[in-house]
């Protein structure tokens, strides 16, 4: 049977098992145990053990965990109401005046988090309420915040990137950095779509509370000094070569649990609460991982990999053309898969196409970073639009169609990162690991 029918036969088992309803994770050991055992001659049952404990062990790894629980220990504190307290202050005076606090206060929390969907319940937690309250229109304010929402994935320590970096073997450190520049180029992006539609429509936008004075916004921001020090010493660790990004995951579960118990929020209960959290959420990204190394293995030795990289090089694609057509892809993956599995599916086939039209991993990595969010706010399987459907009632339709500008300016921001690449590359490039 010719290698490319195989492939193909186990790319259908593969959606039609997915689609019955089975775990990701459990779906990709099956799929890659049947490619093993059908038509390979290695022994099934031994590459599974050799692959899963290989990719399990990793020492590069155990970032993942240790970040997910800083996320989990601040998602519990009195963050998100000193956060507001902290900003309305300084951005009153701005065009749209506090739907900005959406878009400020995402960057700030997805610098401590990590997760899209952490960041958008924490800061929806505080701002939903509040601008609700003080007459902002509904549509922008959830729209602001499903788009913001997924600057947790791109301002590092970002979970997807630790996931792409494993996958594909790039270091970590230089992905987090990477970050920097594309995560800053997006939340000016959607501060300034909120300043344009706030100069189109400024009946819709409330007077303001009062003009404090530099003093008084001063000291409300004192609140945010023990945040803005936690993020200096995970992210400043890093760039500086102290530590490695499992370092300072470390080092950000103590400041965290300082932070905490600062505030009084930390208490055995929430303690526990979140280091469950941390364990479940954990658990479930490595039997993903677990069951995409062995699928990836399993395709390498049918030869799937190879094949797909032989037909799109005969496609005569050129590099913007292969970037195009990547970024479809991934969009319409996202409709069915959430990022972490999106990336650990399809690393073993596309990496060596990518690495192939001599795209630096790095750039492609926050490329795909861009995508996975553009994936978190695209239904039916959008993980900030469930959150955002679950905290204001409305329907799913509803939240996809108030974040859809929010959508277009990602995809701006990705043809500027294209245009402009060493926005992905300098900072790494200068870090010397």
């Amino acid at each position: 049977m010719n290698d490319l029918l195989i492939s193909g036969l186990l790319v259908l088992a593969l959606f039609l098992i997915l689609g019955s309803g089975v775990w990701i994770g459990l779906t990709l050991s099956g799929v890659a145990w049947i490619g093993m055992q059908l038509f390979v001659s290695r022994p099934a049952g031994d590459a599974m053990a050799v692959t899963i404990w290989g990719s399990s062990s990793s020492w590069t790894l155990t970032a993942l965990p240790l970040f997910i629980w800083m996320g989990e220990i601040l998602f519990r504190t009195r963050l998100s109401e000193d956060m507001f307290k902290g900003l309305a202050p300084w951005l009153q005076g701005l065009p749209g005046r506090l739907l900005h606090t959406n878009v400020v206060g995402c960057a700030i929390f997805a610098a401590v988090s990590g997760s899209s969907a952490a960041t958008c319940a924490t800061i929806g937690k505080m701002t939903l309420p509040e601008l609700a309250r003080r007459g902002y229109p509904e549509p922008m304010v959830i729209g602001t915040l499903a788009g913001s929402g997924t600057l947790g994935l791109l301002i590092p320590p970002s979970i997807i990137m630790i996931v792409y970096g494993v996958a594909a073997e790039v270091s970590i450190s230089k992905l987090f950095i990477a970050g920097v520049f594309p995560g800053i180029l997006l939340s000016v992006l959607f501060s300034g779509y909120i300043i344009f539609w706030a100069w189109r429509y400024p009946d819709q936008i409330p007077k303001a509370d009062s003009d404090p004075s530099l003093l008084e916004k001063l000291k409300a921001s004192s609140s945010l000094v023990p945040v803005l020090l936690l993020i200096a010493a995970v992210l400043g660790s890093i760039y500086a070569g102290i530590a490695t990004a499992t370092e300072a995951a470390a080092l950000g579960v103590v400041g965290a649990l300082l932070l905490s118990l600062l505030q009084g929020s930390l208490s055995w209960a929430s303690f526990k609460e979140s280091l469950l959290g941390a364990t479940r959420l954990y658990c479930m990204i490595a039997l993903i991982l677990a069951g995409a190394a062995f699928l990836t293995l399993s395709m390498g030795y049918i030869g799937l990999p190879r094949h797909l990289a032989e037909w799109i090089g005969g496609l005569g694609l050129s590099r913007f053309e292969l970037i195009v057509a990547l970024m479809f892809f991934y969009i319409l993956l996202g409709c069915f898969l959430d990022g972490i599995s999106m990336v650990v599916l399809t690393m073993g086939v596309i990496m060596p196409t990518v690495q192939a039209a001599g795209i630096d991993p790095i750039w492609f990595g926050i490329f795909i970073v861009f995508v996975v969010e553009m994936a978190q706010i695209t239904p039916p399987v959008g993980f900030n639009l469930f959150v955002l459907q679950g905290m204001t009632g409305r329907q799913l339709t509803y939240v996809a169609k108030v974040t859809l500008p929010f959508f277009g300016l990602m995809i701006i921001a990705l043809l500027i990162l294209y245009v402009v690449p060493e926005l992905a590359t300098w900072l790494p490039a200068q870090m010397k690991l």
